[in-house]
């Protein structure tokens, strides 16, 4: 297993390649928008409004309203956020990305919107990557397995997992925190409940009543609730151990094959002005540089992914190949809501 210090390295290596991908995008050094608009004269000349898709006090909320403050000063406007939930960020993506590519309205949107919901939703107009400019890629984060610590009687994984008849919660159909629950609670063959929530929030908080008997959360909901005592982890989701939850097992190391990850990234409508996306681009390269924002990620336990539009497409399509094999290979039905 890598050093925590290597790790931090190659996240560092990660973070300035990504950085130099963005700025060639917004040079015209990588295939981005389609520069279809014209040209927006003095971009930016009042507020740029980010829409988070999720209800308030979940992980997409949480960084995106961090990334939004950093982003102020370089952008020279305000960057307003506002929340829009509903359908594991459709609701509020389709909003934003029907609306003019004129800089002003800008979306965060996470890859289980594209690589996991498709697999649990019927919708016949499906946001696509052909909808959207994407303008960078921000954070990767893992999830983590977690029951109460104060009424729950389970230890390990396996002993919930052996426990039929109990309910997992989960931030929404469709989402990465659906699919690695349904995943592990698939692959061991025991009777269970699933109970979707609108987002981090409202999961959090129905673990907290023990509304449900565990959740599949992200780190960043999930380790306040861990070192308060409140929370008791059970795996990660991970392809390795997470340097902040070096003593909890993966559930590969637990005997159950899953790995369900989380990207998120900042689209705008299709077609923005070229010099709308430069000014964006360099905006954002600079607000990864501010420490306050630097220190966020860190002490919110996720991972930079600080690239470019490629590279971030190219992640999407390959999780969402992944993710459907997975489903597949377990024969699991998401759009039952199991």
């Amino acid at each position: 297993m890598l050093s925590t210090s290597t790790r931090r390295k190659r996240a560092a290596a990660a973070a300035l390649a990504g950085l130099t991908a963005l700025v060639l995008a917004a040079c015209g050094g990588v295939q981005g928008g389609t520069g279809a608009e014209e040209a927006a004269p003095d971009y930016p000349t009042g507020p740029v409004e980010l829409t988070v898709p999720f209800s308030p006090g979940g992980a997409t909320d949480l960084i995106g309203r961090a990334f939004a403050k950093a982003v102020e000063k370089p952008l020279g406007e305000s960057m307003p956020v506002v929340n829009r939930e509903g359908a594991n960020g459709a609701v509020g993506g389709k909003e934003v990305l029907g609306r003019k590519a004129d800089g002003y309205s800008l979306v965060f949107l996470p890859q289980s919107l594209m690589a996991i919901t498709p697999l649990a939703v019927d919708d016949a107009d499906p946001i696509a990557l052909e909808d959207m400019d994407i303008v960078t890629g921000v954070t990767q984060e893992d999830y983590v397995l977690v029951v109460n610590a104060e009424t729950s009687p389970y230890q390990t994984v396996k002993d919930l997992l052996s426990t039929p008849g109990l309910s997992y919660g989960n931030t929404g159909v469709g989402s990465g925190s659906h699919l690695s629950a349904a995943a592990l609670t698939t692959r061991s063959g025991v009777e269970h409940n699933t109970v979707p929530f609108e987002g981090g929030g409202p999961t959090v908080t129905a673990l907290l009543g023990s509304q449900v008997d565990a959740v599949s959360i992200q780190l960043l909901e999930a380790m306040p609730h861990i070192d308060s005592g409140k929370f008791r982890p059970l795996v990660v989701f991970a392809a390795e151990r997470s340097e902040y939850l070096p003593d909890v097992p993966t559930a590969t190391e637990a005997g159950f094959d899953v790995v369900v990850e989380q990207r998120r990234f900042v689209a705008a409508p299709a077609g923005l002005p070229d010099n709308v996306r430069s000014h964006l681009a360099e905006s954002f390269a600079t607000a990864f540089e501010d420490p306050a924002y630097g220190d966020f990620i860190k002490n919110n336990y996720a991972s930079r992914w600080e690239v470019g539009p490629e590279e971030a497409k190219k992640a999407l399509a390959e999780a969402k190949e992944q993710y459907a094999t997975l489903v597949d290979d377990l024969g699991i039905d998401l759009k039952s809501g199991s």
